[in-house]
């Protein structure tokens, strides 16, 4: 991982803390249910301004750090520990056979009941039961009516689905259009059978993320958001421009989130932080359009920034370093928002 000008590789076998990356293979992404809750929830704010009843609900990570109970465990790999160290799992194993044991006397006593095929009789029998003068019968027969939600009503046709209803009553109607729009034309069997081929409507596709990101947006849309693709330097206007505002923007994000005091989050450790990088830009003749090295993801509501996402865009990946936002906003779930933008 990358911090301004450092570029840090965690040695996994001594840390305390082992640091594996999270990877997605971008091209092969899928959108998960809480993926397009998050999309759908921005999507709301920016056409109708609908703000979610409980805006805490997308709580944010960092939140839970003080929960957590700093260790000094030290990192041991499986081939350094010795099998003497490993304690075996006991297990009660008396008292796991007189539960059974309980178990089965309580079921020698229950009632067992035999379901006939045709659902109308059942064959009950006990052990404690005398046997009765009839020689060809030992059990009890008895004429019980199946109890309403046993099994299904054969003497019946199955339900059908109210969607595959729908569908083909559709197809009727679609057909009855088709067939009055051919005037004096007769229709064969097998051009009904290709007309109603033709008019089954084709399954649901999923929506992506441009379905959702990219969808107009209404004419009296409450907000207005957009992304600037930012080049980190100080020579480019636009990052030049919006340095006070985003550094501004930092400053909040960590007193708010991370606690940090206005002394560690000012314009010099967030030049150094997130401002500063060992990348070189470089406009490559096959590479993307804004070209190599790291860059701000600006995240502009209304005319103000809301958050930013630092990023590298390297010749095989995509990393991302560090996202702050405005703790304003938290409700939006910026986080995952940024991540799927």
């Amino acid at each position: 991982f990358r911090s301004g000008k450092y570029v840090y590789k965690p040695i996994m076998n001594q840390t305390c803390c082992p640091q594996y990356t999270i990877r997605c293979q971008a091209l092969h992404f899928q959108t998960s249910k809480s993926h397009k809750k998050v999309l759908k929830k921005m999507l709301k704010f920016i056409s109708k301004g609908d703000v979610p009843k409980t805006a805490n609900e997308e709580e944010p990570m960092d939140s839970h750090v003080d929960d957590v109970v700093a260790c000094d465990f030290a990192y041991r790999s499986e081939s350094h520990v010795n099998q003497s160290e490993l304690t075996p799992l006991s297990v009660d194993h008396t008292e796991r056979v007189e539960n059974e044991d309980k178990d089965r006397g309580e079921r020698e006593e229950e009632v067992n009941v035999q379901k006939v095929v045709s659902g109308s009789l059942q064959i009950c029998a006990r052990r404690d039961t005398p046997v009765t003068a009839e020689p060809s019968c030992s059990a009890k027969i008895v004429h019980a009516p199946p109890k309403p939600g046993k099994g299904a009503d054969l003497s019946k046709p199955p339900c059908r689905k109210a969607k595959d209803i729908r569908k083909e009553r559709k197809l009727q109607k679609l057909l009855q259009n088709q067939m009055c729009t051919l005037e004096g034309s007769q229709l064969h069997r097998g051009d009904q059978v290709s007309l109603l081929q033709n008019s089954k409507s084709k399954p649901n596709q999923p929506k992506t993320i441009e379905d959702f990101v990219f969808v107009s947006l209404p004419v009296d849309a409450r907000h207005k958001l957009e992304v600037r693709l930012v080049p980190v330097s100080f020579e480019d206007p636009q990052f030049k421009s919006s340095f006070n505002q985003s550094a501004t923007l930092f400053a909040k994000y960590q007193m708010a989130i991370h606690k940090d005091t206005p002394s560690d989050c000012g314009e010099n450790e967030f030049t150094r932080f997130l401002c500063d990088s060992p990348l070189e830009v470089e406009n490559a003749p096959n590479g993307p359009e804004c070209g190599y090295g790291s860059f701000h993801q600006q995240y502009w509501l209304d005319g103000k920034i809301i958050a930013v996402g630092v990023i590298d865009i390297l010749p095989y990946c995509v990393s991302s370093v560090y996202l702050y936002y405005d703790p304003d906003y938290s409700f939006l779930s910026l986080g995952v928002y940024s991540a799927l933008r």
